[in-house]
């Protein structure tokens, strides 16, 4: 039975929406927890981590991380299978502001555009476990009407110190860490240990939640950003913010990525530095 705003709304023929189909309702995406040295690496595959914008394609639309369309080119999408793809829109090593900005910009660009490859590693929606769908993926790609995209390449990890010279090289060569998968997971939306992320520092994210002044010669801008975790503990985060961030800090609400060094009898993160806005995060 319609209520008396959805009466009123049928009145002036508007058009009714139910919270759950929303667009912008994120995709339920397979979250990596952090490798930590003395972990089995038993059947685990092992794959560079690309530092651009986590695209999911459905097989009709592209989307962010967060549940927003990605505006690409007719071109870039055109031979893209109907089967859901999971993967990183990726501009290449070094140049994570280029993939943000050409993902989530909703006039494409298609100089910026050409200069980006959807780095896909998993299939969601494929039956089996990630040595299975994997298998399905080198079937289905490359593309040859599409070769910017790309089918990530993965190895069988061995011993630590074997993954330990591996992130060493990739890190050499500008690339961001490591990931590893679980070879008989499932695909589950969800943060577990089936996919786990490897780098030489952590990092984590957290929304911001307040602005403080600073003092001495950033008195008159921004001395620290107040972050929350999504486990609710608060913090100040005012290393590694540069002047032009100062002057113009992340909004509250947006979600930043920062660099640590362990974490204190707290659970608060030891000597955290700020990296950047996390601009495919989930927003709240």
């Amino acid at each position: 039975m319609l209520n008396r705003r959805s009466l009123l709304l049928a009145t002036l023929g508007l058009a009714l929406v139910q919270p759950a189909l929303a667009r912008n309702a994120a995709p339920s995406l397979m979250l990596a927890d952090v490798y930590r040295p003395g972990m089995s690496l038993a059947d685990y595959w092992v794959s560079e981590k690309y530092d651009g914008v986590r695209g999911y394609w459905d097989g009709k639309q592209l989307w962010t991380r967060g549940g927003e369309p990605v505006a690409a080119p007719a071109w870039f999408i055109a031979s893209l299978p109907k089967q859901p793809l999971d993967g990183e829109l990726w501009a290449g090593r070094g140049r994570f502001s280029h993939a943000v900005s050409t993902a989530r910009s909703q006039t494409p660009n298609d100089v910026a555009w050409r200069e980006m490859r959807f780095m896909v590693f998993d299939m969601p929606a494929q039956p089996g476990d990630f040595t299975a769908r994997l298998a399905a993926l080198r079937k289905l790609l490359p593309i040859t009407d599409a070769p910017w995209v790309v089918l990530v390449p993965q190895e069988r990890a061995t011993t630590h110190a074997e993954l330990q010279a591996l992130l060493d090289k990739t890190v050499k060569m500008g690339g961001e860490g490591l990931m590893l998968h679980r070879g008989s997971s499932l695909y589950r939306g969800e943060r577990n240990n089936d996919l786990l992320k490897v780098k030489p520092y952590d990092d984590a994210e957290a929304r911001v939640v307040g602005h403080m002044t600073g003092k001495g010669r950033n008195s008159h801008r921004l001395g620290a950003l107040v972050v929350e975790t999504p486990e609710g503990k608060r913090f100040k985060l005012g290393s590694g913010l540069t002047d032009a961030e100062r002057e113009n800090p992340p909004a509250i609400g947006a979600w930043v990525t920062y660099r640590f060094n362990g974490t204190n009898a707290s659970g608060l993160p030891r000597f955290a530095r700020f990296m950047r806005v996390r601009e495919d995060a989930p927003h709240s």
